[in-house]
């Protein structure tokens, strides 16, 4: 892993993650959340989003013209990329087109036939980066790559994007469970209490311990 990409995991899980109960926009629970806009949007945070995202792009050989996503989500990954690129454009795709001025739903760079990368922070269902590979492509983009910064792997995102984006390939930049591992390690202490979350913090398996906070068999000491 590179120092850019080991530095923005920590930040990730320092900034992002939170543990608890939580309600998704897919509609089921999950007992961690991940606001990844705390990171995108902090100053050093949308300097190695844009370095992470960029130096992934160029080991692909996929040499897009533009960047872009669905709003608002892939909105600092655009802006991020494309600043520390200075050659890629950007684009935004709105969640549905306008009703006003010329009734756009593309915003930013509009080129016709130009090979472009789309990009989200976080996928679960893939419903958002779905959506804007789509409309890329009904635009008249030629999408040669789709991109998340974390892919929660549960509820069909990665199948579900996988077949949207075909034959363009899905690259997660790290998965969740990456960054609930480095969470629990930035957090961990010595204080004996009980399980507060019934499943363990570090790999999501059910919990049985009470070290200090909830593990499963295999990483309660």
């Amino acid at each position: 892993m590179s120092p850019a990409r080991q530095e923005l995991l920590r930040l990730l899980a320092h900034k992002s993650f939170k543990l608890g109960h939580f309600k998704l926009s897919s509609g089921g629970t999950s007992d961690y959340y991940i606001d990844c806009r705390l990171t995108t949007l902090d100053a050093r945070g949308s300097q190695l989003t844009g370095q992470v995202f960029l130096e992934e792009i160029r080991q692909r050989g996929w040499k897009p013209q533009a960047i872009g996503g669905l709003t608002m989500g892939a909105d600092p990954i655009v802006v991020a990329v494309s600043v520390t690129s200075g050659e890629l454009n950007g684009f935004l795709v709105r969640k549905a087109e306008k009703q006003h001025g010329t009734g756009q739903r593309i915003e930013g760079f509009r080129e016709k036939g130009a090979r472009v990368v789309i990009v989200d922070d976080v996928c679960t269902t893939g419903a958002s980066t779905v959506q804007a590979i789509e409309a890329a492509r009904d635009f008249g983009f030629v999408v040669v790559g789709a991109m998340c910064l974390v892919e929660r792997e549960e509820a069909e995102g990665r199948p579900n994007v996988e077949k949207a984006a075909a034959p363009a390939p899905f690259v997660s930049i790290f998965k969740a469970n990456d960054i609930r591992q480095e969470h629990v390690l930035q957090t961990d202490d010595t204080t004996e209490m009980p399980a507060i979350i019934t499943s363990c913090e570090i790999c999501g398996q059910p919990a049985v311990s009470y070290h200090p906070r909830s593990r499963c068999e295999a990483h309660k000491i």
